[in-house]
Order: structure tokens, then sequence, then C-alpha cells
């Protein structure tokens, strides 16, 4: 069996009863730091009893036949990550992927969660959302995938790095405006736990000189009919946002056509009339 286990994205004491029990009876315990994973053992007051072995980024490929042969040969196998749930926005999917292919049983030790955390004190819908990860680093990529998103009408959760945040909410700034709502949650459920909620273009503004800390970044979906005006010159107007954080005039002039629900083709003659 594969057990997937929560583990705490914060304080050790919301730790699930059931996570020392499996860590302490598995065969083997495949952790993304091995280190991380022997100081939480010891704060559960327990000892790991099978052998351990590291899963991470730079080795899950290499690693997942290995764990697969284990669990065929009937072994339990318990998965844990720095913290939350293995697989999202971590390593395990691919060992999840590969145990359900050979007809291995899969099942989870639930905890904690940033992104329910996160979305549950944001103050936000919660009705519906959906969980997009991190951004992609690069500007240009990012303002692509923001452009993508922009009519998007569920509640948006996203993971960012501290030294990343404030570039990533100009960018939400410029993609969906300055006044959509959002919530910046910071060290969720630790000692400097830390919510900050308003428009998204004051959350960019005070993060520009920098933030500290594990951040989950919650943003409000778009209200109905409102991501983008459809005159020409609301229209071009866009565009050349997109174009100004790095997009190609081709692929701004798509996510706008998604945004204000048009056909692709009907944007391009409203930009270009301008330009010829």
């Amino acid at each position: 069996m594969l057990v997937l286990a929560a583990t705490p994205i914060g304080r050790v004491t919301d730790a699930p009863p059931r996570l020392a029990e499996e860590l302490a009876g598995a065969d083997v315990v495949a952790a993304e730091d091995t280190r991380r994973l022997r100081r939480l053992a010891a704060d559960l007051g327990i000892e790991v009893g099978g052998r351990i072995v590291s899963y991470f980024e730079g080795n899950e490929s290499a690693r997942t036949p290995q764990l697969l042969e284990a669990l065929e040969n009937g072994e339990r196998v318990v998965l844990v990550t720095d913290a939350g749930m293995p697989s999202v926005s971590d390593p395990g999917y691919r060992l999840v992927a590969a145990a359900v292919e050979a007809d291995i049983r899969v099942t989870a030790v639930p905890g904690p969660s940033a992104v329910l955390t996160a979305l549950a004190v944001s103050g936000l819908p919660v009705d519906r959302f959906c969980f997009e990860g991190f951004l992609p680093r690069k500007g240009g990529e990012r303002s692509r995938r923001l452009a993508e998103l922009a009519a998007e009408p569920r509640t948006m959760v996203f993971f960012e790095a501290p030294h990343r945040t404030g570039a990533a909410l100009s960018a939400m700034a410029g993609a969906f405006g300055d006044d959509r709502p959002a919530a910046v949650c910071r060290e969720l459920t630790k000692t400097y736990e830390e919510v900050r909620r308003g428009a998204v273009g004051e959350l960019a503004e005070w993060a520009s000189d920098g933030v500290r800390g594990e951040v989950t970044i919650v943003v409000a979906g778009a209200a109905p009919h409102s991501a983008v005006d459809t005159d020409a010159a609301s229209l071009r107007t866009a565009v050349d946002a997109l174009v100004d954080d790095g997009l190609t005039r081709k692929d701004a002039i798509a996510a706008v056509a998604k945004q204000a629900g048009l056909p692709k083709r009907e944007v391009y003659q409203v930009v270009h009339v301008d330009e010829d």
C-alpha cells in the first residue's frame, strides 16, 4: 500500500495522530527532506520504523521505479513532503500514477493544507475555487498565464516564493485590474502568521519592499462580463498592456479575446485598424 501522509504546515501539534502511527509502522518512508523527517519524528516522539529514502524533485523520476518495486513486493510505503499533502505542488504525482497503473492501493492520511487554510481565512468566496500552484518565474510566461486566468470566475489560489511575491502581485494587478480583491497569507499556522486582505494593487504596493516566509495568495474570481470592456479603445489598451508585460502581440490578442468572449479575428481586426 502507498500512503500519502500530510505533514504540518506550521505547528507540529497540527499533525494528525495517524501520521505518527504510519511513520512508526512503515516498511519504507520516502521523504522530500530526510533531515526534516527525522526532526518531525523526534517532535512526534516516535522512531521511524522502516528504512528512510529521499524522494524529491531532483530524484523523483529515478526513485519512483524503486519505490514501485517495494510496493509490488508487498511493502507499505509512506510518502511525506516538507509540509502539507504530497503531490500537491510537491513530489508524489509520479509515484501515485505508477501505483495506480500497477493496481496498487493508494490511500492518504488527511491533514494540514496551505491551499484550504488560505482559502478559508481569505474572506473570499469559497463555494467554487481552483488551485493554480506556482506561477512561471519568467515575466512573459507569468503574464501569459495570468492573462488566461483574467476571466476565471472561481476564486484562485496560488503558491509563491517570498522573493517573487511583489512581482507576482504586480503582474496580477496588470492582468486582473488593480481593484480585484485578494489576500496574501504568510506563515500560515506559525508564530508570525499574517493575512493581508485588500485590492491586489494595494497588496502589490505593500509587497514591493519584500515579503518573508511561506506565501499563499488568494484572488477573487472575475465578476461576470467584467474582465474586459469590448469597445475598440478598451480592447487596444488591454492588448497593449499585455504586450508591455512581455507577451507577443499574437498571444496578447488571443488572451484578450478569451477575456472578452470574442473571436480572435475580431480583436485582431480592431487592434490592427489602429496600426494600418
